[in-house]
């Protein structure tokens, strides 16, 4: 018997909340919880890759910026996912040239969450 894979948190402002998107990454619909992050503010990524842009329906990914005011306030979903799950929005994620880090939501928790490299 195995032992179950270990949950994760993980903060989606963007296309992670998309259910499409959810099926083809991670196989499954997401259950989540309505949070915020505060000290960031919202930015555009132009997306390069025109399949990308067309399946998405939109020219640039969202992305956040750390200003460090506590005014600023990015709305999202905090999923729980599987570290196999994480493991594959990473994969997702490096097409916008993300990287992931650890953040405390509005709500107290700390969760990963993706922002420009």
């Amino acid at each position: 018997m195995t032992a179950p894979d270990a949950a994760e948190l993980l903060f989606s402002y963007g296309t992670l909340q998309i259910i499409e998107v959810q099926l083809s990454t991670f196989g499954r619909l997401l259950e989540g919880k309505l949070d915020s992050l505060h000290g960031y503010k919202s930015t555009l990524v132009p997306i390069s890759d025109l399949a990308t842009a067309t399946e998405l329906g939109t020219t640039h990914y969202r992305n956040i910026t750390h200003t460090g005011n506590a005014s600023d306030v990015i709305e999202g979903t905090v999923f729980r996912v599987t570290t196999d799950e994480l493991v594959r929005a990473d994969d997702y994620e490096i097409d916008a040239d993300y990287k992931r880090t650890v953040v405390q939501l509005a709500s107290g928790v700390s969760a990963w969450v993706y922002l420009r490299a």
